[in-house]
């Protein structure tokens, strides 16, 4: 159970990672796509076409496989028996919640974007912090009092 919530916790990271790609492809397809000459409305959006596109679907199931590998972290971490597991675990998830509450109040004030896009280094840093503290009990190697886990 260990290796597996190291798993989990590297792909974290990993999908933090390809989301950021994922929604620059988006958005230099779109400026692309209206430096062409198009007018880019709601009905690109509706039923695409739009250059760009692939990055705002990849950046959508991105979303829906990091809640999912978050949720997956959570319950592993029951089993995973790593000190400091099950709350960096919690961390982690109760992060991904945060980012897509940030995400649909984006939508709404686009100014709250840049915290969504700040706190995906956050999510990022969790997720190492989780497979860290896997990897050092697969070791044998006892969180100290003075180590990160312990503070949080």
């Amino acid at each position: 159970m260990k290796a597996t919530y190291r798993v989990l916790a590297y792909l974290i990271p990993v999908i933090v990672a390809l989301q950021a790609s994922f929604i620059a492809l988006g958005v230099f397809g779109l400026g692309k796509y209206v430096s062409d000459g198009n007018t880019f409305t709601k009905d690109n959006v509706d039923n695409g076409g739009a250059t760009g596109d692939i990055g705002f679907l990849l950046h959508s199931v991105g979303a829906d496989a990091a809640a999912l590998v978050a949720l997956a972290l959570l319950v592993v971490s029951f089993f995973a028996h790593i000190d400091g597991g099950v709350r960096l675990a919690l961390f982690v998830f109760l992060d991904v919640v945060l980012q897509w509450v940030l995400a649909f109040v984006s939508f709404g004030v686009w100014s709250v974007g840049i915290l969504h896009g700040l706190n995906a280094f956050l999510l990022f840093g969790l997720g190492m912090m989780a497979a860290g503290a896997a990897t050092r009990s697969m070791r044998g190697v006892p969180a100290s009092e003075t180590s990160v886990v312990q503070a949080l």
